[in-house]
């Protein structure tokens, strides 16, 4: 396999593997829609060995951070937390610096109301265990789910039809239960560094795939997501020591921080404590997912054309181009 380095657009293939993988999972199926089967063998063994270098140095739990945030009086908002490692804060020893504590903060801030925390998310978790973890937050009654989901299912080589469904089958429980849900999608993997290359190159590629799938399949289930691309922005990149822990491969304090500061406007809109942004043009939601997938901090949103929710491309969506900024030093 031959690869460039750089970065990867190809929303029109993007679009059309999306489309592709939301009807797979749609009828059941589960086959190598994106890569070979030679590949994920590549694939497989050269993340076997990332693995090996990355380690575990955080353990694989993060602090406790149930609770109640927000010094306001009033009933509490109820939001739960799931997916893998980086919705538990894998790496912080402070639950403050967690990203559901400080998007639960943040959320009080704008609500003036406490919210009421519960964090259902377990390190090492793919998209099949979120059936189990979705039981444990509708005990929590939520109004709010916020769920990032989708790194573990690169690495443990889940078919993508298959956790697109996973996934899609969560979400809509969690709305048929009255909550509102945000969804974080795969991360580009490919900013990890421990990953050779041509490991990295496809990595990517699989990456961006797998997110504007989920995408699709979040819309349709309900509910709306947020682009996590290479991890949240240039600053990953371009400064790695400050925005990835020791492992490399985990989020630090300052990159946890720049997660939430990308989730927590989606947040707030689905509480409908933000106004919804000036009605734009709706597209397709398999085009705005493969353009999504390609810009850290946007946001798709189910919406309306002349009444209808469905056009002759599948259903009508508004992308929202929300990038965080760089945060201060002292986030």
């Amino acid at each position: 396999m031959s690869w460039t380095p750089g970065r990867v657009n190809w929303t029109p293939g993007a679009a059309r593997a999306a489309r592709r993988i939301a009807a797979a999972a749609a009828v059941g199926g589960g086959g190598l829609t994106l890569l070979g089967a030679a590949t994920y063998g590549i694939l497989f063994a050269e993340a076997v060995l990332a693995r090996k270098i990355v380690g575990r140095p955080h353990g694989m739990e993060g602090p406790p951070s149930d609770g109640v945030y927000g010094a306001f009086s009033g009933e509490p908002i109820r939001m739960v937390m799931l997916g893998d490692s980086t919705s538990v804060g894998l790496g912080m020893t402070d639950p403050a610096d967690t990203p559901g504590v400080l998007i639960a903060c943040g959320l009080a801030a704008v609500a003036e109301r406490p919210v009421r925390l519960t964090v259902a998310g377990v390190s090492g978790a793919a998209s099949a265990d979120l059936a189990e973890q979705v039981d444990r937050a509708l005990e929590a009654r939520p109004e709010i789910a916020v769920v990032f989901i989708g790194a573990n299912d690169i690495t443990t080589q889940t078919f993508p039809a298959q956790a697109v469904r996973h996934l899609q089958k969560a979400v809509r429980r969690l709305r048929e239960a009255g909550a509102e849900v945000v969804v974080g999608t795969c991360p580009d993997l490919g900013t990890v560094r421990p990953l050779p290359q041509p490991l990295r190159w496809v990595t990517r590629r699989w990456s961006r795939q797998l997110a504007a799938a989920q995408t699709v399949a979040v819309i349709e289930a309900g509910g709306r997501t947020v682009a996590f691309a290479d991890l949240l922005g240039e600053e990953f990149a371009k400064n790695p020591h400050e925005m990835f822990g020791p492992d490399r491969y985990h989020p630090s304090r300052r990159g946890y921080a720049q997660v939430a500061y990308a989730v927590l406007p989606s947040v707030c809109t689905a509480l409908e404590l933000w106004p919804e942004p000036q009605p734009v043009r709706g597209q397709s939601v398999y085009l705005a997912a493969a353009k999504a997938a390609e810009e850290p901090g946007a946001e798709v949103s189910a919406t309306r054309v002349a009444g209808r929710a469905t056009g002759p491309h599948g259903r009508w969506v508004t992308l929202l181009r929300r990038r965080p900024g760089a945060l201060p030093h002292d986030a």
